[in-house]
């Protein structure tokens, strides 16, 4: 798997350091159940292990010939079993790629800012190097200026 995408592999199996992580985050008898069994069930392993509980059923199901049943059995044993483990795993998929992007418009951000700082750094000293030159320049005149008139008025 390559590094871009190493993150995605716990979404495959069970993280203890990431239940552990969750576990200490949370208060409570109830939350810590809860982020024990999400931890669990919400990984493409348990994913697996419902869909071949739920086929258990299914020749049962497919030898009474009845639709309802049929359709029950695709609708409460498949279904339901199956996709709670789906949908975990896919928020756990969605907020691993939000974080991702995140740290990635974090990245930018701070690299727009350090170009700004740098053009900005660099802008300011030109303009004060321009304005030195301007200033000695406009000295230069005055100077020039003071000389004329002495030379003007010794001249006189």
């Amino acid at each position: 798997m390559s590094d871009q995408h190493q993150h995605l592999a716990a979404v495959v199996r069970i993280s203890p350091l990431a239940i552990k992580r969750d576990w200490q985050a949370v208060e409570g008898a109830n939350a810590k159940v809860a982020v024990l069994l999400t931890g669990i069930v919400g990984t493409v392993w348990c994913f697996w292990a419902f869909n071949g509980i739920a086929l258990v059923s299914l020749p049962s199901a497919i030898k009474t010939g009845n639709l309802t049943i049929i359709i029950a059995w695709v609708s409460s044993n498949w279904l339901q079993l199956i996709l709670l483990p789906a949908l975990l795993v896919g928020q756990r998929l969605q907020a691993l790629a939000g974080e991702a992007r995140a740290e990635r418009q974090f990245a930018d951000t701070e690299a727009i800012l350090d170009r700004l700082d740098v053009h900005t750094a660099g802008g300011i000293q030109a303009v004060v190097a321009e304005a030195q030159t301007i200033g000695r320049a406009v000295q230069d005149l005055h100077t020039r200026l003071d000389q004329l008139a002495d030379r003007h008025e010794g001249g006189s």
